[in-house]
């Protein structure tokens, strides 16, 4: 079975459960969504990972001691530029003027991790959850990147998303 036709026959199935699947036409072919109809609203989406890393890197960061530079300084900014790049990143998504974006890091000593958290903020046709989750990835991986010569064995996980809001969905809450 072509993977065209597996499409066709999810389009289908959604169809009769009145649903929408519209990210595919009606030959199962993955299109961009026609946002041209929704209203312009404001809309936010907050998303967080963290880093683990050891203590050395944990410290190092914290004095500014990492040879490569302010580890937090240029993974905000590069996680800013990544949630204005999203567009370019993730096939389908639309290329939004983002308004704000924030990037804040924890640093946890407990956990002998590091926390991202984005903020981002659009008045828009589409949501900006793609763009929060971005720009937490990639602060994460350049602080990664950034204390790679000290220990490669550091660990990303949790991304997720934390809020989101405006929209015809509606608001979202990760609680």
């Amino acid at each position: 079975m072509k993977l065209a036709d597996i499409l066709r026959a999810v389009l289908e199935r959604c169809e009769q459960m009145n649903g929408e699947w519209n990210h595919f036409d009606s030959d199962g072919n993955a299109v961009m969504v026609d946002v041209s109809g929704k209203n312009v609203t404001v809309r936010t989406a907050s998303a967080q990972g963290k880093i683990k890393v050891n203590q050395e890197i944990l410290e190092a960061v914290a004095q500014g001691n990492i040879k490569k530079g302010d580890v937090l300084g240029v993974a905000r900014v590069a996680g800013i530029m990544a949630a204005k790049q999203t567009w370019s990143l993730i096939p389908m998504c639309h290329p939004l003027c983002i308004r704000k974006c924030t990037i804040d890091f924890r640093l946890d000593y407990e956990e002998m991790a590091i926390y991202a958290t984005s903020v981002v903020k659009v008045e828009e046709k589409t949501g900006v959850e793609m763009e929060a989750l971005t720009a937490v990835t990639v602060a994460l991986l350049t602080i990664y990147d950034m204390c790679k010569a000290i220990d490669k064995r550091m660990e990303i996980s949790e991304v997720h998303l934390l809020t989101k809001t405006g929209g015809k969905s509606g608001d979202f809450s990760y609680d």
